[in-house]
């Protein structure tokens, strides 16, 4: 899922890396700090302690999905977090999301049923194609503005471009919607969660043309 981005002010691209494991505290952080509010969290996660569960399930993500088998991009100061899995993840991906799901289970608490929900809702949209798949990117509330969540998607997005696949991604806010869309995103399944909020599935082909 993705957090609330807001358009970048003009300027050159602010510098981005690959994450390193010493940078998983801050990103934590980071990510906790963008989807503090984010619609699809406080759906699929627990009310009561969502802060600490939140952000025990992006260190799930991070530790235990993208460093060891996708590609993550941070800012230099870590301020801004995207991580990806991509095609030749996904078999490892596969496995390890299977064997995160009774910790993912237990972090989600009483909105378990919510979140198997969720997942049932939006697997049948997902690309049956190898795909560059973004589990998730926030950054900041006070670093917003600054251009820093296009600069850290954008190695992703070359990344899938140059190797001639689709990439995806899924959102839960409208205002993410026209964001992703002028990175050259369209919208393919705009999916009504039960009792929730309404989650859009979208698509970059490889030959979008838009500039990152």
């Amino acid at each position: 899922m993705s957090d609330n981005l807001r358009p970048p002010t003009a300027g050159a691209r602010p510098p981005v890396r690959a994450a390193r494991p010493d940078d998983v505290d801050r990103a934590v952080t980071t990510l906790r700090l963008a989807f503090a509010e984010y619609p699809f969290t406080r759906y699929t996660i627990q009310a009561d302690g969502y802060p600490d569960r939140l952000a025990q399930s992006q260190r799930l993500l991070l530790e235990r999905v993208g460093l060891p088998h996708g590609r993550v991009w941070v800012s230099e100061d870590v301020s801004a977090v995207a991580v990806w899995t991509t095609p030749r993840s996904t078999g490892p991906m596969t496995e390890a999301a299977t064997a995160l799901g009774p910790e993912l289970a237990r972090l989600a608490g009483d909105r378990a049923a919510q979140a198997a929900a969720a997942e049932d809702a939006l697997a049948p949209h997902r690309p049956a194609e190898p795909t560059w798949f973004l589990g998730t990117v926030g950054v900041r509330p006070a670093a917003q503005g600054r251009g820093l969540g296009r600069a850290v998607l954008a190695p992703g997005l070359q990344a899938a471009a140059a190797e001639g696949v689709v990439a995806y991604l899924e959102t839960s806010l409208p205002d993410n919607v026209r964001f992703y869309a002028r990175l050259g995103f369209e919208v393919t399944a705009q999916v009504p969660l039960p009792a929730g909020p309404t989650t859009w599935a979208m698509i970059r082909p490889p030959g979008a043309g838009r500039p990152v």
